[in-house]
């Protein structure tokens, strides 16, 4: 019979530490404005986070200009330049393969905006104030 053991739902330490690294190093390159491309000037990037594979040869780092004006242009000005970006990046992670980078939106703040919309609405507030006059009466 085999021995199947519970597999972690999340990521491990390792991907999380090495998506820290290639996070910082792709804020570094960003900083320095070393990619030359006219989509790309004049924009502050911010990379919030960085996923890595399993394996640790993937890399989805999900990016948001300043400001959130022309996110997608930018996502595909940075996929144009992957591989001069993964030429920047490797010296800085310190790891045996350089991991292939691939670009997204991110889009948690839109999540953020919808969750604090909900939260503010109506339907929420009545019910929490319902909870409020609960509590006093007791």
């Amino acid at each position: 019979m085999k021995n199947d053991r519970h597999k972690p739902a999340g990521p491990s330490q390792r991907m999380l530490r090495v998506g820290e690294l290639v996070r910082h190093a792709l804020a570094q390159v960003f900083a320095r404005g070393e990619i030359e491309d006219d989509d790309l000037t004049g924009a502050v990037i911010t990379v919030p986070e960085v996923r890595m594979s399993p394996d640790l040869k993937l890399a989805s780092a999900y990016i948001m200009p300043l400001g959130g004006a022309r996110a997608v242009e930018i996502v595909a000005a940075l996929n144009r330049h992957a591989r001069f970006i993964r030429g920047r990046v490797a010296p800085e992670i310190d790891l045996k393969f350089a991991p292939e980078l691939r670009f997204f939106v991110d889009e948690t703040f839109d999540e953020f905006g919808k969750i604090d919309a909900l939260l503010r609405s109506d339907r929420v507030q009545r019910d929490l104030h319902a909870d409020e006059d609960d509590e006093g009466k007791d």
